[in-house]
């Protein structure tokens, strides 16, 4: 790039690389356990605040949104002015936004709370990345780096609801919030002595200008995909979709004129960019949206309290990291390509376990689930992140790690979309047919008829009115979940199979990968004219 300095000869490894990258991993394992520690606690919250559900879906994605929108911006700033400043000072901000959540006073500050908590993670999160890709040579120390960045990391995606599920048969709603603090004071500490500064720094200008049009395009997108399946939110859901493809235009514009771009669009049209990009965010995407199903069936069908619930996700954090060291190997042996489809496979695997999951399902094939996900995610999520930071130029991977960061929230979002409107569409379906076929239906008032078709929680509600048909109801309600969760999983295991089929037509084997690695080092070395 022409405004940016001529990199540094990278090492192979930085001086106490083992220390190096527990202090980053720890950095990054502090951002993931805060993603879905407020999902246990929403009944909890919705008590203490007596909050509509649409504020509490609002909780529930703050953090993700504050995320999401930053990475971009946040990781141009850090290429400029320094990664190593840029996450300390994220890390300090989480355990500020962590106290402001824990003690908010009311739903509307708590909102606040955790989407400052996604901001503060939208600095540290993608850096850490960034900073193993600035410090580590290209090769297997690298890609070995990533693999346990990548595993740890997003295992804590899954620890975080299983030890929130604990705090919440001791503590007060807020207790959950505070997960992250401890190890996020180890890490401060840790990054301030070890990582060292300012390595492939960019001295190019940053594009304040696309910042502000990514975080708009990016928050609008993500709301407007998580309101979709809301009643009544279709007009502001389109409102919210359409403020994206305005302002996703003026990105385009912009980043094309831009001297120095936040988003390079010639380097995101490589083919070892944006099909990695894409394959990652189904893949995470399918890990988020199964948990947000699994809760739900866990406590509400099978009946589990928190802690058992939060117990039966274990396995697909055992997965994720258990398998980092295999996918490091199989990933400089058989390259993206091969571990990437691996990877769908169990992901595939996983919904065929979850579609058997019935009334009546043991504790084993819920747990066989989980691991067959985690383990799927794990070996699939190494050789995106790899891809992606492998066909960057090093000044500018402040890019790449803002896109894999990215990929995971719009893919968790998205997903997590598209299930929950299946759910409910199937569930209502299900509810009717139920009531259509006990011949009671012409009974049953309008405003009863809706809230049984509503959703588990609503019909569980209706049950508690009327006690003499509260068995009957409850049954109803638990079938007609089932069949809603399953029009989901089918959903699920279509998706993986079509990214499987993007994946073999378009990511290339592993000697052409490496052949297309060089020619864009080759094309990057080149003086821009």
């Amino acid at each position: 790039m022409a405004a940016d300095a001529a990199p540094n000869v990278e090492p192979e490894a930085p001086a106490r690389s083992g220390l190096v990258l527990t202090a980053l991993i720890l950095a990054a394992l502090v951002c993931n356990l805060n993603l879905g520690v407020a999902n246990i606690a929403l009944p909890d919250i919705g008590k203490a605040f007596d909050a509509p559900q649409s504020a509490l879906n609002i909780v529930a994605l703050g953090c993700t949104l504050g995320l999401a929108m930053s990475v971009l911006y946040f990781g141009a700033i850090g290429n400029r002015h320094g990664r190593k400043l840029m996450l300390s000072a994220g890390l300090v901000l989480t355990v500020l936004a962590s106290f402001l959540s824990a003690f908010s006073s009311s739903i509307d500050m708590l909102i606040f709370a955790r989407v400052f908590t996604g901001l503060a993670a939208g600095m540290s999160y993608p850096t850490t990345l960034a900073l193993i890709t600035a410090l580590w040579g290209p090769g297997k120390t690298r890609v070995g780096a990533i693999a346990l960045w990548s595993g740890v990391s997003g295992g804590g995606a899954v620890l975080g609801p299983v030890i929130a599920g604990f705090l919440l048969q001791q503590f007060w709603w807020g207790s959950v919030f505070l997960i992250a603090v401890p190890p996020a004071i180890a890490a401060v500490v840790m990054v301030f002595v070890l990582v060292p500064a300012h390595r492939n720094e960019s001295t190019g200008a940053v594009d304040h200008l696309g910042g502000v049009l990514s975080v708009i395009m990016i928050a609008t997108l993500v709301l407007g995909i998580s309101t979709l399946p809301a009643p009544g939110k279709l007009p502001l859901a389109l409102t919210l979709l359409g403020v994206t493809l305005v302002t996703g235009s003026l990105f385009i514009w912009r980043q094309r004129r831009a001297a120095s771009p936040l988003f390079d669009l010639k380097i995101g049209a490589r083919r070892l960019f944006w099909v990695p990009a894409l394959g990652g965010m189904i893949v995470f995407g399918s890990l988020m949206g199964s948990m947000f199903i699994g809760q739900q069936f866990l406590q509400n069908v099978l009946g589990y309290d928190t802690v058992t619930a939060g117990l039966a996700i274990v396995p697909a954090a055992v997965g994720m990291m258990g398998v980092a060291p295999a996918s490091a190997r199989l990933l400089s042996r058989r390259g993206s390509r091969f571990t990437m489809l691996l990877g769908y496979a169990f992901v595939f695997a996983s919904f065929v376990t979850m579609f058997a999951w019935g009334l009546a399902s043991s504790y084993f094939l819920v747990g066989l689930a989980y691991l067959l996900v985690g383990v799927g995610a794990g070996l699939a999520l190494t050789p995106a992140s790899r891809s992606l930071t492998s066909s960057v130029p090093v000044l500018r991977v402040g890019m790449a790690s803002g896109t894999t960061d990215l990929q995971r929230d719009l893919g968790g979002s998205i997903m997590q979309a598209i299930f929950g409107s299946l759910l409910a569409a199937g569930f209502a379906a299900s509810f009717a047919s139920q009531l259509s076929a006990s011949g009671d239906a012409a009974d049953v008032s309008a405003s009863v008829t809706q809230a049984l078709q509503a959703s588990y929680a609503s019909a569980a509600q209706v049950a508690t009115q009327y006690p003499a048909y509260s068995a009957q109801i409850i049954a109803a309600a638990k079938t007609s979940f089932l069949d809603g969760a399953n029009l989901a999983y089918l959903a699920g295991a279509a998706v993986i199979a079509l990214g499987a089929l993007l994946i073999v037509l378009r990511l290339p084997g592993k000697k052409k990968e490496q052949a297309l690695l060089d020619s864009y080092a080759a094309q990057d070395a080149e003086p821009t004219p």
